[in-house]
């Protein structure tokens, strides 16, 4: 069975004037079905850009890309919508919600560009919704949902394509640390049930929840492995129990 995600000698480089930067530098990733992973970086370190690529929002200057064995470097932006859309599903720091439409809109938002019919979209919303107990908000506007409330229609937006994998860039940014918790533990349990999460987060407390660490730092991959042995290269100390369990209270 092929990894889910394989990324091979990835480089993105940007022209700048009279010079080249590589946000990328030849990046060499895979994630399987399953796994929950923190990509973590510094802004700048090109965490940002190995989202985007694996969301099918940018390709690569060189390398390979497959998703689910499928070798997208080579799509078109109508293929790579199409990607996006059956197989993604995303979760942004300020939730990217509409406010003029209502909580089960913008669930069913995505299901509506997939071409599903009405009947299915409202019972997929529905079930998503519920998923993250907000079924009784579905008539609402985001403007009358907390801060963690909007956060989890977004995550029920992202659950109901039922997609291959979740993205979660920043999903606790614009969050309390109380909510910022909530949510982590949301999409741990997200994970328990099947889902595969790809976090991408500057925030060592907000990666130790993950199962894997992939530390990036000037467009390469500095640390692969578990939470336990990551090491906090770009302050030079090793991450030990105080800053694997901050936050965990």
């Amino acid at each position: 069975m092929p990894h889910l995600v394989e990324l091979e000698n990835i480089y993105k480089i940007y022209h700048m004037g009279d010079s080249d930067v590589h946000a990328l530098d030849g990046i060499t990733l895979t994630i399987d079905r399953g796994e929950f992973v923190a990509i973590v970086g510094a802004s700048g370190s090109g965490k940002s850009t190995c989202m985007n690529i694996i969301g099918c929002l940018d390709v690569p200057t060189s390398g390979t890309y497959r998703l689910n064995g499928r070798e997208i470097n080579n799509y078109s932006n109508d293929e790579l919508a199409e990607v996006r859309n059956k197989m993604l599903g995303f979760i942004f720091q300020q939730y990217n919600l509409i406010p003029k439409l209502s909580v089960i809109e913008n669930v069913k938002l995505p299901l509506l560009y997939a071409g599903l019919p009405e009947k299915e979209q409202r019972q997929r919303a529905m079930a998503a919704l519920e998923r993250v107990g907000l079924a009784g908000k579905a008539k609402n506007r985001p403007s009358q949902l907390s801060g963690g409330q909007q956060q989890r229609v977004s995550i029920a937006r992202a659950l109901a394509g039922d997609p291959s994998v979740i993205l979660a860039d920043e999903p606790t940014g614009a969050l309390d640390s109380k909510t910022g918790r909530e949510v982590m533990l949301f999409l741990q349990q997200l994970n328990r049930e099947g889902n595969t999460i790809i976090l991408i987060t500057h925030d060592n407390s907000i990666a130790a929840r993950a199962s894997r660490i992939v530390r990036v730092t000037d467009g390469r991959i500095v640390y692969d492995g578990p939470v336990e042995g990551d090491e906090i290269v770009a302050h030079g100390h090793t991450a030990g129990r105080g800053d694997t369990k901050e936050g965990e209270a």
